[in-house]
């Protein structure tokens, strides 16, 4: 059965526009009330980004939920991972953020977690959908829920974060950490102050429009040259919901998801083995591949989108996955990917090796990959279906053969069409991955 509203990663689009609208925000609070909040007393917490439309949002579903009888704990801003701890910790029987990850602040969505912090089953979001469809009913008025504010959730979260490190101390690091003007602009340096390391902040003053804008993972030149200008021994970059992370070596480099999955999984290997397989996504590196597969380790593929490697680590016993895009998953550690319990992780195997980063992440070599972004308006899925873009497609991946992979794909989040490719060779994969983002653009118009 096809979703309406909800995407790889919950719901999400343009404030104001279809379906981000406060009247929607409203039917869907009232609607995830009416169906994860089925329990006597049953609580949902709510967290946010630093969007300003994140108020409207914030307001309009603490409203659903009322009329659904469910109360609502509201943390304010803090990283989407946070939140899923909340859910378990505080004992609600879901989690919501009001996020669009690293979008630009002109769009939102909101994502759920389940009572074990984990995110909604595909059955439970349609269930969500199928009650949209039903008239609002507002619950008695002895049963209304009510909303009351949660001060102590950052502190909470902190000493989560600073549990799942697996040393002592950060003291003699110097670390410069890119919040994204968003969720983490507290919380983030903080766990790594705590921990000892010596910290330096940008992306730390939202104003309720500068998230991810010329910031966090998404546009790392300004991280870049702090790393490089402070003699850094690392950069972490976060996105606006702080479930995501890239680093920066001291010389500049940007390690990516594939790159942190690896020394993670090394990491990991030389201190007592892997459990079950690692699992990336269709977009991994094929190098990610190859290098773990030197190491004697299986390596397995799920569908974009860091559920599906979720639901592919626990089908088959295994505890580490990742995107290259940063979201990196540990579910010895935590529910869902986080951005600075992957950073931990990264500086736990650099102290433990008593090797800098750029020394770890050397055991994997990638293969160039490109990435072109298409905006589509109307059906993506229709466009790639197309005639001409699927015989495109077909003539390069013949022309490729076994040095090299194709994938195009409608995005979960966005009005785009992404073609990827990886070859050999960098003017060959270039050339490629043009080549079809020409013919799709064409089958746009």
């Amino acid at each position: 059965m096809s979703r309406r509203y909800f995407g790889t990663d919950g719901i999400r689009g343009r404030v104001g526009q279809s379906p981000m609208t406060p009247e929607f925000a409203l039917k869907l609070g009232w609607a995830a009330g009416s169906v994860l909040g089925r329990a006597a007393n049953a609580r949902v917490v709510v967290g946010k980004d630093t969007r300003r439309s994140g108020y409207l949002f914030e307001s309009a579903l603490e409203a659903g939920l009322a009329a659904a009888g469910v109360e609502a704990d509201l943390l304010g801003p803090l990283p989407t991972p946070a939140v899923a701890y909340l859910t378990r910790a505080l004992r609600a029987q879901a989690g919501i953020v009001i996020s669009a990850s690293h979008n630009p602040h002109h769009d939102n969505g909101v994502k759920f977690f389940d009572a074990d912090g984990g995110k909604l089953s595909d059955a439970v979001e349609l269930e969500i959908e199928a009650a949209m469809d039903r008239p609002l009913q507002c619950v008695d008025p002895e049963r209304l829920g009510r909303a009351r504010r949660i001060d102590d959730g950052p502190g909470r979260y902190i000493e989560f974060c600073k549990g799942s490190f697996g040393e002592r101390t950060l003291k003699g690091l110097r670390i410069v950490v890119d919040c994204a003007n968003g969720a983490a602009y507290r919380v983030g340096p903080a766990v790594f102050e705590e921990l000892g390391a010596n910290v330096s902040v940008i992306g730390n003053r939202p104003d309720g429009f500068n998230i991810n804008r010329d910031c966090g993972s998404t546009q790392l030149q300004t991280l870049v040259a702090e790393v490089q200008a402070r003699g850094a021994d690392l950069g972490i970059a976060l996105d606006g919901d702080a479930d995501r992370c890239l680093l920066v070596d001291p010389h500049g480099n940007v390690v990516d998801g594939d790159q942190i999955l690896y020394v993670i999984a090394r990491m990991r290997l030389d201190n007592g083995g892997v459990e079950g397989p690692v699992v990336g996504t269709l977009m991994s590196n094929l190098g990610l591949e190859l290098a773990l597969q030197a190491l004697g380790l299986r390596f397995m593929r799920a569908g974009v989108g860091d559920r599906y490697v979720m639901e592919m680590l626990k089908a088959n016993g295994g505890v580490l996955g990742g995107e290259t895009s940063g979201h990196t998953i540990c579910l010895d550690k935590t529910t869902t990917g986080d951005g600075i319990v992957s950073a931990l992780q990264v500086l736990t195997a650099m102290i433990r090796s008593g090797r800098p980063l750029a020394e770890l992440v050397a055991g994997m070599s990638k293969l160039p990959q490109v990435l072109v972004n298409v905006p589509v308006q109307g059906d993506a899925r229709a466009v790639l279906q197309s005639g001409p873009v699927r015989r495109a497609e077909a003539e390069v991946v013949a022309r490729l053969g076994a040095n090299g992979r194709v994938l195009l794909r409608a995005s979960g989040t966005e009005p785009l069409i992404r073609v990827m490719v990886e070859a050999r060779g960098e003017a060959e994969t270039h050339e490629a991955a043009e080549y079809l983002a020409q013919r799709v653009r064409e089958a746009c118009h």
